[in-house]
């Protein structure tokens, strides 16, 4: 039963991003404009213009092109940019990466941020660390991120000057640089996605702590540690999984602004500068990409939740 729900979870991934792959790609289709007149200029000659639509392939039906290049994507080629004439794999591939360190940081504090501040509320809710927690935890989110990406670089750039102002890094910065760029745009992050699973995680272990086998395993004598994180949190965790693959998705396809207010060079920016520039193969590989990691990520949590489920287990 188990294995089934997980099969079909990866079939609905599969379909749902071929069916992505298609609007992207007639989305990029209907942009204004013709793509060879933007790149040669209006100046060009139809001559010129016939030669240019001919090598890039767009004399061709657009479902040849939609086959053609969804050919070339399964095959790991995303085609080249127009605006810098480079592979697309060369100009993505830097900047995902950097995100995706970005990501993983901003990802790994986040499981503290959100595990312990829930746990502790739910224990004792109702109690004046649980109000404070729970005000705490509304401020923040009613914080933008550029605003709070701003407070942390006037606490710790203006007020305590111990970070840098900016997040640059290159091929040639070591460890201790990438640490000290890394820090000030990892924990506005990590704030940002663990306010959300924070409420979530209460409520849920409020839940179920207050279940009848719950009572059972105290009244036993069963460590309150053991109870929490055996019987409350797997039962607790599903919502919270699900949250957690929004946060995921937005580590990747949404820091954007975070991005750009530390000056980090990320994959947000390379997807901005292609929806500025037009650049038809870079914006079709840089949403597909950011559409992927979300799908994924949805389905990583689906599966998650499907695993974490007691009822689901027993029954194979």
């Amino acid at each position: 039963m188990v294995g089934k729900l997980i099969l079909t979870r990866i079939l609905y991934a599969v379909l749902t991003l071929l069916a992505v792959s298609v609007v992207v790609f007639a989305a990029v289709e209907i942009l204004p404009g013709d793509i060879t007149t933007r790149i040669l200029g209006r100046s060009a000659t139809p001559e010129a213009v016939a030669v240019l639509r001919k090598q890039l392939g767009y004399d061709q039906p657009a479902v040849m092109r939609y086959a053609n290049w969804l050919g070339g994507v399964l095959q790991g080629d995303l085609g080249t940019s127009l605006s810098s004439q480079r592979s697309v794999n060369e100009v993505i591939g830097p900047r995902l990466a950097n995100t995706a360190i970005l990501a993983l940081c901003a990802f790994v504090l986040s499981v503290p941020l959100s595990l312990l501040p829930a746990a502790a509320q739910a224990l004792k809710p109702g109690s004046l660390l649980d109000t404070i927690a729970s005000a705490i935890n509304f401020v923040l989110l009613a914080i933008p991120d550029y605003l709070l990406a701003s407070i942390m670089l006037i606490l710790f750039v203006v007020v305590i000057p111990v970070l840098p102002s900016t997040s640059l890094v290159t091929d040639a910065s070591g460890f201790w640089d990438w640490v000290r760029a890394l820090i000030l745009p990892s924990v506005v992050l990590a704030i940002s996605i663990s306010i959300y699973a924070i409420r979530l995680l209460r409520d849920g272990l409020i839940d179920v702590l207050s279940r009848d086998y719950v009572r059972m395993a105290e009244l036993k004598g069963m460590p309150l540690r053991v109870v929490l994180w055996r019987h409350a949190f797997p039962n607790a965790i599903g919502p919270t999984l699900n949250i957690t693959a929004l946060n995921i998705s937005y580590l990747i396809g949404g820091v954007i602004i975070v991005e750009r207010v530390f000056s980090f060079p990320g994959f947000g920016s390379v997807m901005v500068g292609a929806l500025q520039a037009g650049d038809a193969p870079l914006i079709e590989a840089t949403v597909l990409i950011a559409a992927l990691i979300y799908i994924t990520a949805n389905t990583l949590a689906d599966i998650g939740s499907i695993l974490t489920n007691p009822k689901l287990r027993s029954a194979q």
